[in-house]
């Protein structure tokens, strides 16, 4: 609404007034004028009030004195527009007037009123006012006096001034001047330039002003005459005006108040106005937003559920949503920001979905990595429960209720082949530790693997056109892993566990790789597979050989050999082949006989240090029958004899031939799972036998007779017990035809070469025998001082000599119970070693003569052998045989 107090103009004096009021006047201007006021307004400045603007430089004459008259001074405060008391009471004065500075610029005159102001616009023409001013009437106070045309003396005077004046002038100029004023007063103020100018170029400007000034004055007059005749409706007029005054100040005061209260009850009009712009503003906006997200919701949707999809690792998905997104929701909505952000945003996620995969594959194959070993033990467990259960059916076919564990399966499998040895119970399966039932299920190696991350890996890089990277990466790292897979610890031979876990994480990553093969199609093919077993089979026989060789415990090397198998047999289950590793095994299996023979030369070492060399006594039948359990022996009179009695032979031979028997133990042992023919094993086991008579048995016996503390009594208890091994040989044979079901008779069957070992270890004896007689003969001698010189025998023979007659004497009868030949050997060559050794006491250098009663002492001594050889020392002497081994020293000591 607008204000009724509006600014206005003031038609008097132009001010601005605060109000609407004139502050001449008091009256109402803009504000007033809207009300209808405005008429009488104009009527009034353009009649009574435009004149009274000073118009002229010069003080105009009052129009209400006489026009002949000059006024008195005015008062103080009054001016040319004053007005009576009652008339002009509470009128601002107007201003004295100031002559210009300048000369003024003609006035245009109004056309058809000669000497006439022209009226300023906005006047209206012919209207009078009643009580118009006559001339010759008083005039308002304080008119400035001005000339009466009627003086005509100063007329003359100024005639008489003119006319000198005119008769120094001449004609044109007073011309030019006229139509220089003329052109002032008919020439617009905006042209009046060149005109002014063309009398400032002449030199008779100070006549022009003159004359411009008598102008301006006959205009002056003209004005007031105006004036004068229009004073009284002025008058009138303004005495209106006041009434009008106070009613319009009344208006005005109404209008404010109406106003104050119109804009006091608007506020909440207003108010309200405003919020329901606001809310109608707020209604379009969410009308209009509700529109634009119903199309953007699908699109946000779709955008968060592709994040919740990331976030939760459904890779494969996301990228499904991505491509739905890409192609069917953002077309909608391609011109809003957002939209144009998720699509320079897909790329980005695509990159971020394939790294995101990448790093799962990553974090696949280092997990698989590290627990290939969990994967192969796994699946070993698996292959060795397959084979107890094969065995199981395989031996007891028609037993189908019931279930066993393993300590019950290998319990069963060991009564075929029955040992009283601990080290079978020792050696017995390397697998079979755990108490757990057969019953139980072992979980399969892939259901160890969440296989998901490759799945999920080769599907997002088959969407995305990258299958092939996909697979080049993928066979470029397993193969690096195999690298490090098939790389042995450098201590790998020192215990089972090395190997163990080597083979744990072999079989664990081509267990993954054969589910691969399976579960994908194109990621690895059996080419891919086949040369990577090729290379895993190549670096493992070769660590194999090379970590076994460092292998001296015949355990570890048959539990590595048991290993290996069910390594083999594991891997083909799952389709590898292993023939070369079965090849290998035949390799270790020298190995491993090396290994039993180093350590059965300790066994042997130990029997036969820790033997007494005398024949084992019995008290009881138990223990008889003990020993015959052990050892193959029969005698029939030594079974008549009553207790306590003995055996011909000492304990070793015993012992001795049960470690043989575990020694084939061992060797069968290592033959089993191989996948060998009967003959195959029986041929192994009989030259690894034969190996252990030949060389490591003969070797200890050989060390036991060559030994310098050997007595004699042992030599002859090392005879006696070879002699019954020798014999023990055939039931050996006996022992390994049982195990292995090959005949002897079968053409490549081959022999044990036991008696040979056994009769090369009694020879040794027998000539140590020989040599430890002859040795202590020698002993003996050495004791002779024979007294060459002497001139008369002793009563007797030498004391030496007859000690050694006894020691021999003794000697011999221990050899009872060796062979005939073995003894008559012995005592021959005692005898030959004695009349030798007499013999050259005779013919030494230093006996350059002798006595008769020193070779009488000699004679006595020869007497004495001769004595013991007729006494038959050793049975089995034909004739005088034994005394032939004197007949030299006999014809000496006769001479």
């Amino acid at each position: 609404m607008e204000d009724v107090t509006g600014v206005g103009l003031c038609p008097l004096t132009g001010d601005v007034t605060a109000m609407g009021l004139c502050p001449l006047t008091g009256g109402l201007t803009h504000g007033v004028s809207a009300m209808g006021l405005r008429p009488l307004m104009e009527d009034v400045t353009a009649v009574v009030l435009r004149p009274l603007t000073p118009t002229s430089p010069s003080p105009a004459p009052s129009p209400f004195s006489p026009p002949c008259s000059r006024p008195s001074p005015l008062p103080p405060g009054a001016g040319p527009g004053a007005l009576p008391a009652p008339l002009g009471a509470g009128l601002p004065a107007a201003a004295p007037r100031q002559a210009p500075a300048q000369p003024r610029a003609p006035r245009t005159t109004t056309p058809g009123v000669p000497g006439a102001r022209a009226r300023p616009k906005g006047s209206r023409e012919g209207r009078q006012v009643v009580g118009e001013a006559q001339p010759g009437s008083a005039g308002l106070a304080g008119c400035p006096p001005e000339p009466s045309p009627c003086s005509s003396s100063s007329s003359s005077s100024s005639s008489m001034e003119r006319g000198k004046m005119a008769e120094l002038e001449s004609l044109e100029t007073a011309a030019e001047h006229e139509r220089i004023l003329r052109e002032i007063e008919s020439t617009d103020t905006a042209c009046i330039g060149p005109t002014l100018r063309s009398v400032y170029d002449g030199e008779e400007h100070g006549r022009f002003m003159e004359k411009l000034e008598a102008r301006i004055r006959n205009h002056d007059r003209e004005i007031e005459k105006m004036c004068n005749f229009h004073y009284q409706g002025f008058v009138d007029s303004i005495t209106e005006l006041l009434k009008v005054r106070g009613e319009a100040q009344k208006l005005k005061n109404q209008v404010t108040d109406t106003n104050r209260k119109l804009q006091n009850e608007g506020k909440e009009l207003i108010i309200a106005m405003e919020e329901l712009k606001q809310c109608r503003l707020q209604q379009r906006n969410i009308s209009a937003t509700v529109d634009k997200l119903t199309l953007c919701l699908p699109v946000l949707e779709m955008y968060s559920k592709l994040r919740e999809q990331m976030k939760s690792k459904r890779h494969y998905p996301a990228l499904k949503t991505l491509e739905h997104l890409e192609h069917t929701y953002l077309p909608q909505v391609s011109h809003y920001r957002f939209c144009k952000i998720m699509v320079d945003n897909i790329p980005k996620l695509r990159e971020e979905i394939k790294e995101v995969s990448m790093s799962d594959l990553k974090d696949f194959l280092e997990s698989i990595r590290k627990h290939s070993d969990k994967i192969g033990e796994t699946a070993m467990k698996q292959a060795q429960q397959q084979r107890n259960l094969d065995n199981i059916v395989s031996q007891h076919p028609r037993i189908s209720g019931g279930k066993k564990s393993k300590k019950e399966v290998c319990a069963s499998s060991d009564l075929e082949v029955k040992t009283t040895s601990p080290m079978s119970e020792q050696d017995s399966g390397i697998l079979d530790v755990e108490d757990e039932d057969e019953d139980e299920e072992v979980p399969g190696a892939q259901d160890l693997v969440d296989f998901s991350p490759v799945y999920r890996c080769l599907h997002i890089y088959s969407v995305l056109g990258a299958q092939e990277t996909f697979e080049n990466y993928y066979r470029k790292q397993r193969r690096k892993q195999a690298r490090l897979v098939l790389q042995p610890p450098s201590n790998m031979h020192e215990t089972l566990d090395g190997y163990r876990k080597y083979f744990n994480q072999i079989v664990g990553f081509f267990v993954v790789e054969d589910h691969i093969l399976h579960t994908t199609q194109g990621l690895v093919n059996r080419a891919y597979i086949d040369e990577l077993w090729e290379m895993a089979l190549s670096k493992t026989i070769a660590a194999l050989r090379t970590h076994s060789s460092y292998c001296s415990d015949p355990s570890l090397v048959l539990d590595l050999k048991n290993l290996i198998v069910l390594f083999a047999d594991t891997l083909q289950g799952y389709g590898f082949p292993v023939n070369q590793l079965f090849d290998m095994l035949l390799e270790i299996q020298d190995q491993y006989s090396e290994t039993l023979l180093k350590k059965w030369t300790g066994v042997f070492r130990n029997i036969l240090d820790s033997d007494n060399y005398s024949p084992i006594p019995v008290t009881n039948e138990e223990m008889y029958k003990k020993i015959v359990g052990q050892f193959p022996f029969q005698d029939a009179e030594l079974e008549k004899q009553p207790f306590p009695k003995k055996f011909p032979f000492s304990e070793f031979v015993p012992k001795v031939y049960n470690q043989i028997k575990e020694f084939i133990y061992a060797c069968l042992k290592f033959s089993e799972d191989l996948h060998l023919s009967s003959t195959e094993v029986d041929d192994m086991i009989r030259k690894s036998t034969n190996l252990l008579l030949t060389r490591t048995l003969s070797n200890c016996l050989q060390n036991v007779i060559k030994r310098k503390n050997v007595g004699l009594t042992e030599l002859v208890q090392i005879i006696i017990n070879t002699t019954h091994l020798e014999k023990s040989c055939k039931f050996l044979e006996e022992f390994i035809t049982n195990i292995t079901n090959v005949l002897p008779e079968t053409v490549h069957t081959t022999k044990l070469y036991g008696t040979t070992t056994f009769k090369d270890a009694r020879h040794a004896a027998e000539e140590e025998i020989y040599t430890n007689l002859n040795q202590k003969i020698d002993q003996f001698l050495q004791l002779a001082d024979y007294d060459w010189m002497a001139m008369e025998p002793g009563s007797k023979a030498s004391d030496y000599l007859v000690d050694l007659i006894g020691f021999l004497r003794s000697t011999f009868a221990v050899f009872t119970h060796l062979p005939g030949k073995v003894a008559q050997t012995a005592c021959m060559s005692a005898c030959k070693h004695l009349s030798t050794s007499l013999m050259q006491l005779l013919l030494e250098a230093e006996v350059r003569q002798l006595t008769l009663g020193a070779l009488q002492q000699f004679n006595l001594d020869v007497e004495e052998c001769e004595q013991f050889a007729r006494s038959g020392p050793v049975p089995g002497f034909q004739g005088d045989t034994l005394q032939l081994a004197f007949i030299d020293l006999r014809q000496a000591s006769w001479t």
